[in-house]
């Protein structure tokens, strides 16, 4: 192979900063694309992650059952344990999704027109929503601790105002006050029980924060060695 001028004057005039510089660019490039592949794989896992705890939720919304000191119509169940489990494993938003998932799946068989459906999002948003944003300050035990602690106290306490202006006015159409107030009263004779508020405030606010304590016990029970199946990291 014969080397002609063309090849010596185009090696000579070649300038030796381009081909670390091409080099880079190239590197760039390929980590870029690396990178963009990785993302789509994290979200497409967080989304089928975020889709089984919806359905697992929505699934949990229907083994309720009573419990004593409070009306036979108040039902406890655990449907927040996995808007938590998502909002520490996959972020805040993550737990947020769903809860509302979970709520518009139970819109197809709702029995209070949506209202129901309505207040446990607010309630569950109110749980999952400040117990991950904790957690994710400093990811510890001690964090997810607290996180769901200030989350089930938060819940607990709108619970008075969405009951009161959400729920219960939806329940007024098929049970008079007089009798949801005698149902109050039948479970503690022993306390004077003459309004609405009251039957909220020493009933439903105490229940939905031990509600809240049950499911956030037995996440922090349960999440770490479920953490590799819901993050993907072994």
């Amino acid at each position: 192979m014969s080397i002609g001028p063309d090849f010596i004057r185009a090696f000579l005039f070649v300038n030796p900063m381009e081909i670390p510089r091409d080099i880079f660019r190239r590197c760039a490039m390929d980590t870029t694309e690396t990178v963009k592949i990785n993302n789509n794989k994290v979200n497409v896992r967080s989304m089928t992650v975020t889709a089984m705890l919806s359905a697992i939720a929505f699934v949990l919304m229907f083994l309720d059952t009573a419990v004593p000191f409070v009306p036979n119509f108040i039902k406890l169940d655990v449907s927040e344990l996995p808007a938590l489990m998502a909002s520490f494993a996959l972020g805040p938003v993550y737990g947020v999704v769903v809860c509302l998932i979970k709520n518009l799946l139970h819109l197809f068989m709702t029995s209070t027109g949506g209202v129901g459906e309505l207040s446990n999002f607010i309630l569950g948003v109110a749980f999952v929503l400040p117990a991950g944003l904790i957690y994710y300050r400093k990811k510890t035990k001690k964090n997810a601790i607290l996180g769901a602690f200030v989350g089930a106290f938060l819940m607990a306490a709108i619970s008075f105002p969405s009951n009161l202006f959400i729920v219960y006015p939806v329940y007024y159409n098929f049970m008079p006050k007089d009798v949801i107030i005698g149902a109050y009263q039948a479970v503690a004779p022993f306390a004077e029980i003459k309004s609405i508020e009251q039957c909220l405030l020493f009933f439903n606010v105490p229940f939905t924060f031990v509600k809240g304590l049950i499911s956030a016990i037995i996440t922090v029970l349960i999440y770490q060695p479920l953490r590799p199946l819901l993050k993907g990291k072994n």
